[in-house]
């Protein structure tokens, strides 16, 4: 079965209405990569992991660049926004908090509520997905309209934000 791009909204939309109003800006919820329309798979040229734009060793998606880094002060975990009540909070549908996403040097970095960067938006706007630190295909993102996002990503990724 192929879910359309409707189809993938409306399970974004539920996922959002599931987490904690007051507290989240953002959500975390796993998805089959197999079941995503072909703009939105990592099989699209833009999505492509082998795409250079997506690579971790260009220098706006590094993890060793000092805005990509969780010591850079916006990225920290102990900065009070990427907390559980911060804006930049990320849970699952349940409502568990499991991280924090900041924008830095272009890149949309998701980390682990540790500090622990698990994957990024590649710079440049030219993608919807996200990709791990090793290069790999991690999921894809949208925008909100409360200004959080939903990150629908594999359960191969999504496991890496409740391992320490």
């Amino acid at each position: 079965m192929r879910l359309s791009v409707p189809t993938i909204a409306f399970a974004a939309l539920v996922a959002l209405s599931l987490a904690p109003p007051a507290r989240a800006q953002s959500v975390l919820f796993v998805l089959d990569q197999s079941q995503l329309p072909f703009d939105l798979s990592p099989g699209a040229r833009e999505n492509s992991p082998a795409n250079i734009r997506n690579a971790p060793s260009q220098a706006k998606n590094s993890a060793a660049s000092w805005a990509n880094s969780p010591k850079a002060p916006g990225n920290a975990p102990d900065n009070p926004a990427n907390g559980p009540d911060g804006v930049n909070a990320i849970f699952t549908p349940d409502g568990e908090f499991v991280g924090y996403a900041t924008r830095g040097g272009g890149a949309l970095n998701l980390f682990s509520a540790s500090g622990r960067r698990i994957a990024y938006q590649p710079a440049g706007g030219h993608t919807k997905s996200l990709m791990s630190n090793a290069g790999e295909w991690c999921g894809t993102v949208t925008g909100t309209r409360r200004g959080g996002y939903a990150f629908g990503l594999t359960m191969a990724c999504a496991r890496r934000f409740f391992v320490n």
